[in-house]
């Protein structure tokens, strides 16, 4: 009986010792700002997501999901991040060439052949160069879509058809691509893709193939390239007074929403819709989708390289080596095997 008691004693005086101090905390309100519409992926997982953060945190971390471009357009979400704005963002750093060079070798072409094994292999390798490239924020976690193709209104089998088009990258690095091969840049961001495309302001697009549909962009566009060109790299970050201001336990409560296995949460179903995306265009009349022969396709991959020599330039300037990165990320692709 004495043990007994003792041993309630004992549990009664440690429990409040393990107990998080969530149900003391401050109430903190964060808003998440996505510059994709409603229906697409991201929105319901990252609606998911935020829902875990509430139940986590015992309600002291409340989280509301703005798609759409509700609270800024998307070239400005990292700012936004920076500034306060929104709490939480999701960023595409290509919509600012040359602002965060590490970060755009994810984005070089033929680099991944896989968006959920590719997620893995980035978000392992940029959180060991965020903290140094995204300083005023602090990366929750960067991921990759699936392998996005080049779609318009003619057919391209080699970089020189490229001449002359006017082509709406999806990245930085791809409008360094169009530009070396003789095509123009036109600039828009994914909400816009469309109407520039039907404007005639746009002959091309490369752009992620469920994407094609969810944008409306199938209604204007008709010949598809089947092969993995490019991704585009992404970036949920946070911003860095909101985090701090936090208390322990919930610092810990996002620390623990922001791990390669949330990564996967987040952004598998996008993937799996992308990847859907490339069979329905299959199967659609009026469409054609091809694919290069291994000479038309080696004739790429040679006539690309420039890319990754601009790229360690830009990192070499912005004070990095280029090589050590590039190696670094060359295993973690191995690793996950995610490479091409």
């Amino acid at each position: 009986m004495r043990k007994s008691l003792l041993a309630l004693l004992v549990a009664a005086a440690v429990v409040p010792a393990i107990a998080p101090a969530l149900a003391q905390d401050k109430t903190v309100n964060l808003k998440v700002s996505l510059w994709v519409p409603p229906a697409h992926p991201l929105v319901p997982a990252t609606q998911a997501w935020a829902a875990d953060i509430e139940k986590a945190s015992g309600g002291t971390i409340k989280v509301s999901v703005f798609p759409s471009e509700q609270l800024g357009k998307a070239f400005d979400h990292y700012d936004m991040a920076r500034d306060g704005i929104a709490d939480v963002t999701y960023v595409n750093p290509g919509y600012q060439p040359g602002r965060f060079p590490i970060a755009a070798a994810g984005q070089l072409p033929f680099v991944f052949s896989d968006g959920k094994k590719g997620t893995l292999a980035l978000n392992e390798w940029y959180h060991k160069y965020a903290p140094t490239e995204m300083k005023d924020t602090k990366l929750c976690f960067a991921f990759i879509h699936d392998p996005g193709a080049l779609h318009g209104k003619k057919k391209v089998l080699l970089p020189s058809d490229l001449s002359g088009l006017k082509v709406r990258p999806a990245q930085s690095t791809i409008g360094e691509m169009v530009k070396m091969f003789g095509g123009t840049n036109v600039q828009a961001s994914a909400p816009e893709a469309r109407d520039a495309l039907e404007r005639g302001v746009a002959d091309e697009i490369t752009f992620p193939w469920g994407s094609i549909f969810l944008f409306g962009i199938d209604k204007v566009v008709k010949y598809h390239m089947d092969v993995p060109l490019y991704t585009t790299v992404f970036t949920y970050n946070i911003n860095l007074a909101k985090y701090n201001s936090m208390s322990d336990a919930q610092k810990k409560v996002i620390d623990d929403h922001c791990t390669p296995q949330w990564a996967s949460k987040v952004t598998d179903p996008w993937t799996e819709f992308e990847a859907n995306g490339r069979t329905k265009m299959k199967a659609l009349e009026g469409h054609e989708v091809y694919q290069l022969t291994p000479d038309q396709l080696a004739e790429w991959k040679k006539a690309v390289k420039p890319l990754h020599d601009s790229w360690a330039e830009a990192v070499k300037k912005a004070g990095g080596d280029p090589d050590k990165i590039d190696a670094d990320l060359q295993a973690t692709l191995k690793k996950y095997e995610a490479g091409i």
